[in-house]
């Protein structure tokens, strides 16, 4: 009797336990779509289309010769915008709320790191429109009208679409489903063109600013965008003070705005992968990660990190003022040499602390995650692609060093940074990658227990070596329950003790990527708001010519500057994993 009434408790735990997994871990049905492909490629072929009238409106506002005018421009970039409004709207209201047209989420898009980040990006870039609005409307009377209109309307999409992204950046939509790809394609174009006619701005206001004391007035109105047309600027002079504050505001609060750019169109194209998509719940797993910043850490990469972003910042106010308000070569070449000997400590600390943390990866007993996974897939292509944006500036400068018959102190400091920042590059990449491909740690070890154990055991005895059943006084060896994995007394010490022997790598992890966090934040603060040494240092732009070495700089310096803002946000997620 009492031999039966313990079969039935065993077939009893085992049956609950497969209804137990079946019923957490669904099949995902069947998709309803005849052809998936072919929706993208349609998506994507109006994304490059539209991509492709941008570049050329922008890069021919560019020149002063081409009769492309910057309202021009600013139509087409509002008309795209309100476009991408109305959508918008039409999602939040209609597609959302459709019957099933959300049927899963996607825990890896979106997190709220990244939508915080986008959030604060946004706040700079509304104040960037107002600064705007002030300046053009200093001289209206000589403008044309889509000059205000065009800010106004930027700050209603920046608006519009940071709600959108905030609730909306984990949805797989089922619903209108080419509507839906059509228009996140339209916003990430959209987002791609402000990005550009941002940089192209911004861009030539540093030039102007840089250059002025190399380069000839045919370069410059080679250089002038659209906006900034001669024609323009002798007819309407910015000549009050207010009017001053309003131009130097918005240009200072661009490298906000063309982050914000980025950073929404990362965003909309993980929604774009998901369109369609079902989750795969046997290899999907929601991790509810804690963010823990004061918690199982020694500081030391929090003090360091802390201690580089506030040396930097001394180093680009001494920079700034010494180059743009000196006149004497000395302090200049003291300015340079100050900004590559910082650069050179600050880079080589990071190669070394990355090939560290690469170190004790191999040490890590943690699988890898090998699961689908868009939002990572896309933040490993904009590491190693925007990184080539840096490497040809490093190359660049490499070549002209070397090429030239010039021997000095600062060559040799160019040469160094210049080696030091491909360096810097490939080891954070490789650090990085390795870090976002592995499974976040158990929280809680006790969980495994209960996982091994069905009957809900939370204190084990160690040295029993069988396992006993509640409610019975014999005696069951674990072969004799078939669904309930064996727990051997060593097996139980290793697993109690194994957070202890893992607990070191975790914390080194965790100051590496806090140092190289605050790091990257330095080295993005000090390109982004002024301090380029490529328009200083006279040695690249002698070798290369007055026209060469800034379209170089004009064109690969941004994405170096997104880099820097896209390994900070993938070092924390690198943090919040380890």
């Amino acid at each position: 009797m009492g031999s039966g009434h313990k079969a039935d408790k065993t077939s009893l735990a085992s049956s609950r336990t497969h209804s137990l997994s079946h019923q957490h871990h669904p099949s995902p049905p069947a998709s309803k779509e005849v052809w998936k492909k072919g929706g993208r490629m349609f998506s994507i072929l109006l994304a490059v289309h539209l991509a492709l009238l941008a570049c050329t409106l922008v890069s021919s506002g560019a020149f002063e010769k081409i009769a492309v005018h910057d309202y021009d421009v600013f139509f087409l970039l509002t008309v795209m915008m309100l476009i991408v409004i109305v959508w918008i709207i039409f999602y939040l209201v209609s597609t959302s709320r459709s019957p099933d047209a959300i049927l899963c989420k996607d825990s890896h898009a979106g997190p709220v790191w990244l939508r915080g980040g986008l959030i604060l990006f946004a706040i700079f870039s509304l104040v960037m429109d107002v600064f705007k609005i002030g300046y053009y409307s200093s001289f209206y009377s000589c403008l044309s009208a889509i000059k205000i209109i065009y800010p106004i309307v930027q700050a209603i999409f920046v608006i519009v679409q940071t709600y959108f992204l905030w609730i909306s950046a984990k949805d797989c939509v089922h619903a209108h489903l080419n509507v839906t790809r059509c228009g996140l394609m339209l916003t990430l174009t959209t987002n791609l063109a402000v990005w550009m006619s941002a940089v192209t701005d911004e861009s030539v206001h540093k030039a102007h600013s840089k250059l002025k004391k190399n380069v000839t007035e045919e370069i410059f109105k080679w250089l002038m965008k659209a906006g900034m047309r001669t024609g323009s600027t002798e007819e309407c002079n910015c000549n009050s003070q207010i009017c001053q504050i309003f131009k130097n505001g918005y240009f200072w609060l661009y490298p906000f705005n063309i982050e914000y750019s980025l950073f929404a169109s990362a965003m909309v194209y993980v929604m774009w992968k998901n369109v369609g998509r079902f989750i795969d719940h046997h290899s999907h797993h929601i991790h509810r990660l804690k963010f823990r910043l004061f918690r199982r850490t020694f500081f030391v990469g929090i003090v360091l990190g802390l201690i580089i972003l506030v040396s930097g910042l001394g180093v680009l106010i001494v920079y700034e003022v010494r180059v743009n308000s000196s006149h004497e070569a000395s302090k200049k070449n003291e300015a340079l040499t100050m900004y590559y000997i910082f650069n050179i400590v600050c880079l080589g600390l990071m190669s070394l602390v990355c090939i560290g943390g690469s170190v004790i990866y191999r040490f890590d007993k943690r699988d890898m995650d090998r699961h689908k996974n868009p939002t990572r897939t896309l933040d490993v292509a904009l590491l190693m692609g925007a990184a080539l944006g840096q490497y040809a500036i490093s190359y660049y400068s490499i070549v002209a060093i070397v090429a030239s018959t010039a021997r000095d102190t600062i060559s040799a400091l160019n040469l160094t940074y210049a080696l030091l920042m491909i360096a810097q590059h490939t080891f954070q990449n490789i650090f990085i990658i390795e870090g976002l491909h592995r499974q976040p740690p158990k929280e809680d070890h006790k969980r495994d227990l209960r996982q091994k154990d069905p009957y809900g055991l939370t204190f084990v005895n160690v040295n029993a070596v069988s396992l006993r059943v509640p409610d019975s006084g014999s005696t069951v060896t674990p072969s004799a329950l078939p669904s309930v994995e064996a727990i051997h007394p060593s097996e139980l010490v290793q697993s109690l003790a194994g957070p202890k022997k893992m607990n070191w790598r975790r914390k080194f992890l965790r100051e590496i990527s806090m140092f190289l966090l605050l790091s990257n934040i330095i080295l993005w603060i000090m390109p982004a708001f002024g301090a380029r040494p490529q328009f200083d240092n006279d040695k690249e732009l002698n070798f290369y010519g007055d026209s060469m070495w800034p379209a170089i700089v004009d064109i690969c310096l941004p994405f170096g500057i997104f880099y820097r803002m896209h390994a900070v946000a993938s070092l924390l997620e690198v943090y919040i994993m380890s």
